[in-house]
């Protein structure tokens, strides 16, 4: 048809958070044409920075620094307009935490990822798992701090959830 553009290929990022590393993808369109793995995971991070469950305060710092200097490697691969998306099931946990129980419900804003992190920092300070409704186990509290962390650091405001 005259006049009719062709649809703008969108730059998409992909997150996924695994048991032993975080996989990074973007590009525009269905390939990705950058990907990097990153040194970190959610039962990698909790075995070697969480010696205690819940995390301490100072073993939370430590991880925090150490997922910084790792998720910051992956700028160098992403669009500064990329979207962010995810399929992974530990990302998919901590939205259902973050209080996305809605199926339909498929973006996590940085702000429930924040309110979701303030509550574990209450448990690494002694207020109970169970008030604060945080799952057990350190792989969550990792999981959790490098999303934070990759999306506060790479300036992503939301995450989507794909199917």
């Amino acid at each position: 048809m005259k006049g009719t553009q062709p649809p703008e290929k969108r730059a998409v990022t992909m997150l996924h958070i695994d048991d032993d590393q975080v996989i990074v993808a973007t590009g525009d369109g269905r390939q990705p044409s950058r990907a990097i793995v990153l040194a970190l995971g959610s039962v990698r991070t909790s075995r070697e920075l969480f010696h205690h469950d819940p995390p301490t305060p100072l073993e939370m710092e430590n991880a925090i620094t150490a997922t910084e200097n790792e998720v910051i490697r992956a700028r160098a691969i992403i669009d500064a307009h990329s979207e962010l998306m995810t399929n992974a099931a530990s990302i998919k946990q901590i939205a259902r935490f973050a209080g996305l129980s809605d199926p339909g419900q498929r973006i996590l804003s940085i702000r429930l990822i924040e309110r979701a992190f303030e509550s574990l920092a209450a448990v690494t300070l002694g207020r109970p798992a169970s008030i604060e409704r945080v799952p057990a186990g350190t792989a969550f509290a990792a999981a959790l701090l490098i999303l934070r962390e990759f999306m506060h650091h790479l300036q992503f405001t939301e995450i989507i959830l794909a199917e």
